[in-house]
């Protein structure tokens, strides 16, 4: 017989090293390959919620922040600012913001949680350029009923100070709300919506 004088004990233990140092191999190929699916620091960064200290932010002026790689424009606005802004709505596309660009809580008369801060992605709705903050009435060069806004300088779109578009102009779309949420009177969280959606 072909088996006599084989070492039965020595054959299993040669079996169960192979196996283990297949298996130990395997490991070691399978381990980078499966990190591999999972998004790198850098990637979480960008995406990951930022968190905004408002407090020094004055009447009149705005702020700006980075969000996932987008600048979002935070932007305290005055009490004439708020009244100003039904005087525009026969001049907008969408005066009612009736399209799915903000959260449902931001979905108002004036697309905030609090009228006074506005907070909005400063990325025109016709092809991606970013606005400018052009908060003076009556500018000579936007028309004497400009009561403030953005104008994008690429293609002419302009925008009201709740971000809503003005008729006839390329953008089609108001500019896009963020979600976010107070953690206090003082700081904001944008990225997350809080619970409140």
């Amino acid at each position: 017989m072909a088996t006599e004088g084989v070492n039965k004990d020595k054959r299993r233990f040669l079996t169960a090293s192979t196996a283990a140092v297949g298996a130990i191999g395997a490991g070691f190929v399978a381990v980078p390959f499966v990190a591999s699916w999972m998004p790198s620091e850098r990637a979480k960064t960008a995406g990951a919620p930022v968190e905004v200290d408002i407090s020094k932010l004055q009447e009149g002026r705005m702020m700006t922040v980075e969000w996932r790689g987008k600048p979002v424009w935070l932007v305290k606005r005055s009490q004439k600012t708020l009244d100003d802004l039904p005087k525009l709505d026969s001049q907008l596309r969408d005066p009612a913001s009736e399209n799915e660009q903000q959260p449902v809580y931001t979905q108002n008369a004036v697309r905030s949680i609090k009228p006074e801060l506005a907070v909005m992605v400063g990325i025109c709705t016709h092809l991606g350029c970013s606005p400018t903050y052009r908060p003076e009435l009556g500018a000579a060069d936007m028309g004497t009923d400009w009561l403030g806004g953005f104008f994008c300088p690429c293609h002419g779109s302009k925008f009201d100070l709740a971000g809503r578009v003005y008729s006839g102009v390329p953008a089609p779309l108001n500019l896009e709300i963020p979600p976010h949420f107070y953690k206090s009177d003082r700081v904001i969280l944008i990225g997350e919506d809080g619970g409140a959606a």
